[in-house]
């Protein structure tokens, strides 16, 4: 090797070096899930983590949300799953049942014993957005709210933002976690299909948790799909996934609509239909997914969680495999190569995954949507719930 050779072959190296070494500055924009759990990844690794929501009250919406024991493994890797486990329920399986709540099987939700996580759970989403914004806050994150990225120019160097509040930035990194209907897919993949609607949509309501409810429930085979997940030690919410053309409902509609569908179910699902009232905590939306190509990013612009891979709620993996993302993105970052190289690693390891998820996702919502048997259904689930245990 030459001598001109031998100093370019060094001068590359000491460039990937000095790149790998220093320490990252990073823009996460978005600041739900997946949002939060990245900023808390990324500060574990010693980055610079700038956070910003264009909620000026960075509030939370919705109402439960069901946890796997995936998620909750990765809950644990970011270090907030004890504290999850004293406000949220956490246990084992799903409890099948038919529409008047007699027991048809009961689905296992496997998880490695060395995970030390239980196979399934459930929280209130106010509660869970606690817990990981006083994490993103006590790691030193810069939080900025009511703001975000008007437009983006990136060269080798890294990445120029201006804000849609004036103000600019240059970061290393900048990870898209906003959401199914993210604006940073649109900046950087302008052609990106849309969301649609898949032809159902999702009705939840919050109740009080019977000593009954000991775990997660479907109730299958009637017109919709049902269940209940235990949200605390006294809550649980309710699901019901409804095929309509329509994806807006007033909310003076909510009560009655719920309990129109609700009618001919029994059991537990009759006591709730019987509670409702103005009172109740009922939330309704359109489910909207659709399929983006890998790879998720352009240059030093990623995308994350729903911005990347929408799903619906089927296999109540969303929020999962975006705390997945977080901590996969922040393990890459630790390896010494150029960021484009980690960027190709982070894809390798996390396409399949959230395809599965996506995919079977969509699969049994069609066959919700079909009334297919309920054994269809299930098969669907038990298998990517045994695939999705495995190590990411």
């Amino acid at each position: 090797m030459g001598g001109s050779s031998v100093t370019s072959w060094w001068r590359n190296k000491i460039t990937r070096m000095v790149e790998t070494m220093k320490k990252h500055n990073i823009l996460v924009v978005g600041g739900g899930v997946g949002g939060m759990s990245a900023a808390i990844a990324l500060r574990k690794i010693g980055a610079d983590v700038e956070l910003i929501d264009i909620d000026p009250q960075w509030r939370v919406y919705g109402a439960g949300i069901t946890i796997t024991g995936p998620t909750l493994r990765a809950f644990k890797a970011i270090g907030v799953y004890d504290e999850i486990s004293e406000v949220a329920y956490v246990g084992e399986g799903i409890r099948v049942c038919d529409t008047q709540g007699n027991l048809i099987r009961d689905l296992p939700t496997p998880i490695p014993a060395e995970a030390g996580v239980c196979g399934s759970g459930g929280i209130m989403r106010p509660a869970l957005h606690k817990i990981l914004s006083r994490h993103v806050l006590e790691a030193g994150v810069k939080v900025r709210l009511g703001v975000t990225v008007d437009a983006l120019i990136q060269d080798d160097s890294g990445v120029d933002i201006s804000f849609s509040d004036g103000t600019y930035g240059h970061y290393d990194l900048v990870i898209g976690a906003d959401g199914v209907f993210s604006r940073m897919r649109s900046l950087i993949f302008p052609n990106a299909p849309k969301p649609e609607y898949t032809g159902q949509s999702a009705w939840r309501m919050v109740a009080k948790r019977p000593p009954q409810i000991h775990c997660r429930h479907y109730f299958l085979g009637g017109p919709v799909k049902v269940g209940v997940t235990p949200v605390s030690d006294d809550e649980m919410y309710l699901f019901l996934l409804e095929r309509t053309p329509q994806i807006f409902r007033k909310d003076e509609e909510l009560k009655d609509g719920l309990a129109n569908l609700l009618e001919g179910y029994g059991g537990i699902l009759a006591e709730l239909r019987g509670n409702i009232n103005d009172q109740s905590q009922i939330v309704f939306r359109p489910l909207e997914a659709f399929v983006l190509p890998a790879p998720w990013h352009v240059g030093r612009v990623m995308l994350i969680g729903d911005a990347a891979h929408p799903t619906t709620p089927q296999l109540a993996s969303g929020a999962g495999i975006a705390v997945e993302d977080a901590l996969v993105i922040a393990e890459e970052l630790q390896v010494e190569r150029p960021m484009a190289a980690t960027l190709e690693a982070f894809t390798l390891r996390r396409e399949a995954r959230c395809r599965l998820v996506v995919s079977s996702s969509i699969e049994i919502g069609r066959l919700e949507q079909a009334r297919a048997p309920v054994d269809q259904q299930t098969a669907i689930v038990e298998k990517a719930l045994a695939k999705l245990a495995e190590p990411i």
